[in-house]
């Protein structure tokens, strides 16, 4: 779409610097080093100080100008600094910021263009509530509103799920590497299998979907009946897995049939990231509850919520309080990029560019013996590897040069999956063919590269 364009710094990468990080990066990079607590994660594996970004362009503090496939970890949906919000969001700083949870116009525009977006034949039957200013936030009060509504206390989540980073968020997030040194965390969480079918070995979301129909149902099963089940309709940190047509489906059918709520956490796979508002339209599976944040925000303003079934409404006034509820600011910025997003037909636009996108990425696979699965919806793709396509062992060695590769030729993107072995890619939404075309240069120079190395390594 040759509109947007003018919403970039560029469509193509610029490195000037001899090496990376530049000089001045470098120099901030050790200052944070220095004086900034070591939690500091992102830096480690993209080295830059950051001076400004446009669109799907980062221009570091040397003048260096990277392809951002990362978008602030799927926060940037519709692109950094994207002028058409910053109108919205200027405005609204002129009249109100801070409001609590009181009324305005504006939060109520924002409420109801949600509604607007769900199904038609849905519409009726949510309601909206924003939390805290994280995804995290939204997770904890959909935990808690399934638990004052059932008076159970269990939650079962999903093996390779990722929910955030507070205490009851972190317990129904798999990774135990997240939990190193902390004794304990919410307690009466059970992880069922997600359904992985590059991963299942007969290729079938029976397995997963047994197992979780027994956790239920099996009396023998050492589980009592939980509140809720909560589950991400695309796994991101897992790895971007889409799981096969129909397992969300039938998971809300025995989470149903057995008295249990869905939550779907759609907080990276929301807000059009799919090509549609939320990725449950995707499919027939209708969830309770909904967590929203990240890309809701538009180009980087923290929000976060829930859109839940009347049904479910069971807290009472100043049961769940944040001081950060729905910052004004934050909610501008969501209706422009709601705006944005409808007069420029993004949705459509992220299902033919993240097509486009996988096809130049099944291209690469093809002619590389590494490649083991690319998958993904819309504008959130995942790229597998693995040292043999046939015994598809994880090759997160290949991923950690590769993407220095890529990083030091202009592009920037995040790794994850279960071994840490799939390239996350999640650009704006706003990306442009001119910029995947440059994108898919750099991955096609640095796979090369890296392939050329191992090849060299397995035959001596």
């Amino acid at each position: 779409m040759e509109i947007l364009k003018k919403y970039h710094l560029s469509e193509t990468p610029k490195i000037i610097s001899s090496s990376l990080p530049g000089e001045k990066s470098k120099k901030i990079l050790e200052l944070q080093k220095q004086i900034e607590g070591s939690i500091v994660s992102y830096p480690k594996n993209m080295p830059i100080a950051i001076k400004r970004a446009k669109g799907s362009i980062v221009e570091d503090l040397d003048g260096n100008q990277f392809i951002d496939f990362f978008a602030g970890c799927g926060v940037l949906n519709v692109g950094h600094c994207n002028d058409f919000v910053l109108e919205y969001v200027k405005k609204q700083q002129e009249e109100l910021i801070h409001a609590l949870d009181f009324p305005t116009e504006n939060k109520i525009s924002l409420i109801q263009k949600i509604i607007k977006n769900l199904p038609k034949e849905i519409r009726d039957d949510y309601k909206v509530c924003f939390g805290g200013p994280t995804g995290s936030d939204a997770v904890e009060a959909a935990i808690k509103l399934a638990k004052i509504k059932t008076g159970r206390d269990g939650i079962i989540s999903f093996k390779g799920g990722y929910h955030g980073m507070t205490c009851g968020a972190l317990a129904v997030t798999s990774d135990i590497g997240f939990r190193n040194h902390i004794s304990s965390l919410m307690p009466n969480v059970h992880f069922a299998p997600y359904n992985y079918s590059y991963r299942n070995e007969d290729g079938n979301k029976n397995n997963e979907l047994v197992a979780f129909e027994e956790m239920l149902t099996n009396s023998h099963s050492g589980i009592s009946k939980p509140a809720a089940i909560i589950v991400e309709p695309i796994q991101g940190e897992g790895g971007n897995i889409v799981p096969e047509d129909g397992y969300l489906e039938e998971l809300v059918r025995i989470a149903h049939e057995n008295d249990v709520l869905v939550i779907f956490d759609e907080i990276q796979c929301g807000f059009f990231r799919t090509g549609s508002f939320l990725e449950f339209m995707n499919t027939k599976a209708v969830p309770d509850i909904i967590t929203f944040s990240k890309g809701f925000g538009g180009i980087g303003f923290p929000i976060a919520g829930l859109i839940y079934k009347r049904e479910v409404e069971a807290w009472n006034p100043g049961a769940h309080i944040g001081t950060f509820r729905g910052n004004q600011v934050s909610i501008s910025a969501a209706i422009g990029a709601l705006d944005f997003i409808e007069k420029y037909d993004i949705a459509e636009h992220t299902k033919t560019i993240g097509s486009y996108l996988m096809d130049k990425l099944e291209l690469l696979k093809i002619d590389n013996p590494f490649i083991g699965e690319v998958r993904g919806r819309g504008m959130m793709i995942g790229v597998e590897f693995v040292k043999n396509k046939e015994s598809k062992v994880p090759f997160p060695e290949f991923v950690k040069k590769y993407r220095k590769e890529c990083f030091e030729r202009g592009l920037l993107f995040e790794v994850g999956g279960h071994y840490d072995n799939v390239l996350r890619l999640v650009p704006p939404l706003v990306t442009t063919k001119a910029i995947v075309d440059a994108a898919i240069e750099i991955m096609k120079e640095a796979i090369t590269a890296c392939t050329e190395e191992y090849m060299e390594q397995t035959l001596a």
